[in-house]
């Protein structure tokens, strides 16, 4: 069977590893191009992932532009291979340019507030995939599973986290240790939002509680917080975040990753999303949204910081585990289900 993954962005890379390993290893023409942005090409390198760059996207170019040059290149290369299927997370290039070739596509998100990338996919798509906590009926294109993207490589039978990337950097597994993120917001999702102010207060009251902060940051940090920067490589950061103590910040990937990991999550963004209020109600996730989010998300995990070893994550960790699926299989299992269709 032929198949073309496309990777519009670093986290679609974690998504996809291990389905392109299986489907390449199970004899699949498994074609991954990608769009160079930020730490993509990295994430395919250190996955080993052999792939086709078709565009690169840096923080000042054009969107729009971007897209309609993916687009235009992802279509030759489609042409070229006559894929049964088309792949992507979110999937506006792969259900434009698989409608255009009368071939089959199937598209992964869980965003449900991403109304713009999912208002040019959805009514391309042959087959759009959501987790079940995902807040909306899509109609009879959607497939529903027991599943976070996050779990297609955070599952305990994908991960195991190791504390060698810690120790590279002077950092001692057992010490306190809180990961703090900072994104840009000019995502389509996330325009015209706003992240946390006063950065060095906020950095030096987590620090009043004991613990050691690193801090995750799309964007330029204050000089006087260079020192506290995560240097951990990109394909490491997962270890991090595992071996954490409390992630608290604006990213809502970054929040779930914790979480699924048994990592006490504090998410502050103005979005709600059904896989964090999911993870929330396992205890796994601390929402805050409104225009306190950045005071009360700062309140939550000094409270959760100084509130000791009380609470057992690992068994919310273990609750949720139960109830859900390894996602990979499920990206495998459609994949190759609407390809022989």
């Amino acid at each position: 069977m032929e198949i073309l993954i496309s990777i519009q962005h670093p986290a679609h890379v974690h998504f996809f590893k291990h389905a392109i390993r299986e489907l390449r290893e199970r004899d699949h023409e498994t074609h991954v191009y990608a769009l160079d942005r930020s730490v993509t090409r990295e994430l395919l390198a250190a996955n080993d992932i052999e792939h086709t760059v078709l565009a690169s996207r840096g923080p000042d170019d054009s969107v729009p532009l971007t897209q309609l040059v993916y687009e235009y290149r992802l279509l030759r290369a489609a042409q070229r291979h006559d894929p049964d299927v088309m792949a992507a997370v979110g999937g506006v290039s792969v259900s434009h340019v698989a409608s255009v070739l009368k071939t089959r596509s199937v598209v992964f998100t869980d965003t449900d507030h991403a109304t713009l990338s999912n208002r040019l996919a959805f009514p391309f798509a042959d087959l759009i995939c959501t987790p079940t906590c995902y807040r909306g009926n899509i109609g009879p294109k959607q497939y529903t599973y027991p599943g976070y993207h996050e779990l297609a490589y955070l599952h305990p039978d994908r991960f195991s986290p190791s504390p060698a990337p810690l120790e590279a950097i002077g950092i001692d597994p057992e010490e306190t240790l809180v990961v703090l993120r900072l994104i840009r917001w000019d995502a389509m999702h996330n325009v015209g939002g706003e992240g946390f102010k006063d950065l060095e207060g906020v950095v030096e009251r987590l620090e009043r509680t004991g613990a050691r902060v690193l801090v995750s940051s799309e964007k330029p940090l204050p000089s006087t917080l260079e020192d506290h920067r995560a240097v951990v490589p990109s394909n490491r950061m997962h270890d991090l975040l595992a071996y954490a103590d409390l992630f608290i910040g604006e990213s809502g990937t970054m929040s779930a990753e914790s979480a699924v990991l048994g990592t006490p999550a504090v998410y502050a963004h103005e979005n709600e999303t059904g896989l964090t209020e999911e993870l929330a109600e396992y205890g796994l996730l601390f929402p805050c949204h409104g225009p306190t989010r950045r005071a009360d998300a700062l309140k939550t995990a000094v409270s959760i910081l100084e509130g000791g070893t009380e609470r057992d994550w690992e068994s919310r960790r273990d609750r949720m585990l139960a109830d859900r699926r390894d996602t990979t299989e499920i990206v495998v299992e459609r994949l190759l289900d609407v390809g022989r269709r």
